[in-house]
């Protein structure tokens, strides 16, 4: 038994002769004889997606009732029209459940694996706040986190509610919750989720979380605030960077230098304020509004690409390759990378970032979202920065072939009039593929007639970018493709590649298929007992993947996709084929 040479041997290991195939992160191989043969990528993995969908419906708000950060609702709470208590109430928000969808990539293509469906008891996102839900992979691989709330479901203004503890009488919120980090397993198919409640961000959201696995710590990256100024000491200290360890809080540790006079109005912040760079102090607290972070070489990044203060770009977070630690928090400086932007947020051509991602040590991703507009914007899309010689990132081209930036797409359901169009991207992830190209995927931001264009069903997208590429001349053939786009009532929040070695690969494969065949009615196969046959030979398998033996897979394949082709539900049948197919495609017989 061999591997296909149009795979790649992700985690194999080369031991006396043999491969150790891992069957899953922490747990022991089993030596098998491969075939040994080169390594072909791309390499194996999954691609995580986070989405909400709107829950409520006509009652969860009544035309006249008080909102809770002020006026009362001119609308009730039926999608789309919901959004026009905006108007009297510039804190509202709705909040609404999670769900992050597992899909195993063969090329660019997703095969849907499973879904968690993450218990509102537990965690919930607020419904539109576009920046909630980035998915980050730790630092070892192994786990993913993002960020939420501890608040029942269809609870008004969540987004700008104060945390316990952290209560700014100003605010027009009057409503406490806690917001949270949530983990899973990032190899696996389990659905438990981990949810570290923390008292940051108050009045404000938190946007993003990545463990450091090493550390044992969450870098948490948002916003706080929603009062009046001067914003109380509790607050300030409350916002940019946090650190919290998972199972900890519920308070959090601010990263970054203090700045300015405690409690002045205008200028203090931690980590970096505008003065630093001789521009006038900005309100206290907002300069480091982040939203997107990455962990690279062992050094930690951020954005700022929203609000009217402060300046929107990308930050080093602390020396390079060092990671802030509880004790070293109070003395780490936050500073714009070497040129991007240094130009105030509120001044006109301000860029928007979003996502970043490396694609190696001289090469940045850049996710702007752009303006909100359907007009020329050089700017929004996916920014590739270089370091060159002269010891600055360069900006050396702006990627938009294949958006379509501003022309409509239709989504079922909705009104034609209130159809978006993509504007930017937001959250973004990326693959190296061994062979001098990255393979990106994308979330993108929307333009529409909507009063909340957070709230448009937007898309994920991908595109193949040549590392050595460094003109709009070079890369003038790349270009995005669509890989989902949300349903009436649906956003895509965040996206993460994972990488995963050949067993894990093809286990969870094997697992998804017998989830799915173990629910499909005896009506679908010819009868019982053919299904009964079809669900033993696939937890057969399962139990022999599991325990590192791919002995006679590629037979035991052919002969399930076989029978899933005589499925009669057409949906089950293509999703069986889909996922028994990319399993098959592992291996060959030598």
């Amino acid at each position: 038994m061999g591997i296909r040479s149009r795979m790649a041997f992700v985690g194999l290991s080369l031991v006396a002769g043999a491969f150790l195939v891992s069957a899953g992160a922490g747990e022991p191989g089993v030596a098998k004889e491969l075939c040994v043969k080169a390594p072909v990528l791309p390499p194996l993995g999954n691609l995580l997606v986070s989405r909400s969908l709107y829950s409520g419906t006509a009652s969860t708000v009544t035309i006249g009732q008080p909102l809770p950060g002020g006026g009362v609702a001119v609308a009730d709470g039926s999608y789309p029209g919901v959004w026009s208590n905006e108007g009297p109430d510039s804190s509202f928000g709705v909040t609404s459940p999670m769900f992050i969808d597992r899909n195993a990539l063969v090329g660019t293509s997703l095969v849907p694996l499973a879904t968690i469906s993450v218990p509102t008891d537990q965690l919930v996102t607020s419904f539109s706040s576009k920046s909630e839900m980035a998915l980050h992979l730790s630092t070892d691989g192994t786990q993913i986190s993002w960020m939420g709330y501890v608040a029942p479901i269809n609870t008004l203004d969540v987004s700008n509610s104060n945390t316990p503890g952290h209560v700014d009488p100003t605010n027009p919120v009057a409503l406490s919750y806690p917001r949270a980090v949530a983990l899973i397993d990032a190899q696996t198919l389990s659905s438990a989720v981990q949810v570290t409640p923390v008292n940051a961000y108050s009045g404000n959201n938190g946007r993003s979380a990545i463990l450091d696995s090493a550390g044992n710590r969450f870098f948490m990256a948002g916003n706080a605030g929603n009062g009046a100024s001067p914003e109380p000491v509790g607050i300030v200290t409350n916002t940019g960077v946090q650190m919290v360890a998972p199972g900890g809080g519920p308070e959090s540790t601010v990263v970054g230098v203090q700045q300015g006079v405690t409690g002045a109005a205008n200028g203090f912040q931690f980590g970096f304020a505008v003065q630093l760079l001789g521009f006038k102090a900005d309100k206290s607290g907002k300069d480091d509004n982040f939203r997107g972070l990455t962990i690279f070489n062992n050094t930690l990044y951020v954005t700022k690409g929203s609000g009217g203060n402060g300046i929107n770009t990308v930050y080093q977070v602390g020396t390079a390759g060092t990671l802030p630690m509880p004790a070293t928090a109070a003395a780490t400086p936050i500073t714009i990378l070497p040129g991007l932007p240094a130009t105030l947020a509120k001044n006109p051509g301000a860029q928007n970032p979003f996502g970043i991602w490396f694609g190696d040590a001289k090469t940045l991703y850049v996710a702007d979202e752009g303006v909100g507009s359907a007009g020329a914007n050089p700017n929004a899309g996916l920014q590739k920065w270089v370091f060159q010689a002269d010891g600055l990132w360069h900006n050396v081209y702006t990627l938009q072939g294949g958006l379509n930036r501003g022309v409509q797409y239709s989504v079922p359901g909705l009104d034609p009039s209130l159809n978006p169009a993509t504007d930017g991207l937001r959250g973004l992830t990326g693959r190296v593929n061994g062979d001098g190209t990255v393979t990106l995927f994308a979330i993108t931001s929307t333009v529409s007639a909507s009063v909340d264009q957070g709230a448009d069903p937007n898309r994920l997208v991908t595109i193949t970018d040549t590392l050595s590429f460094a003109t709009p001349t070079d890369a003038a053939g790349e270009s995005f493709s669509v890989l989902e786009t949300a349903r009436f009532g649906e956003v895509l929040r965040g996206v993460e590649f994972v990488p995963l070695s050949q067993g894990t690969y093809a286990t969870n494969l094997v697992q998804a298929a017998l989830d799915l065949a173990g629910n499909l009615p005896d009506s679908d196969f010819k009868n019982h007992g053919e299904h009964q046959s079809f669900v033993s030979i696939l937890q057969g398998l399962l139990a022999d993947f599991q325990n590192g033996n791919f002995n006679g897979a590629e037979n035991r394949l052919e002969n399930l996709i076989r029978k899933a082709g005589e499925i009669s539900d057409p949906a089950a049948q293509s999703a069986l084929l889909a996922q028994l197919d990319a399993a098959l495609g592992l291996f060959s017989e030598e």
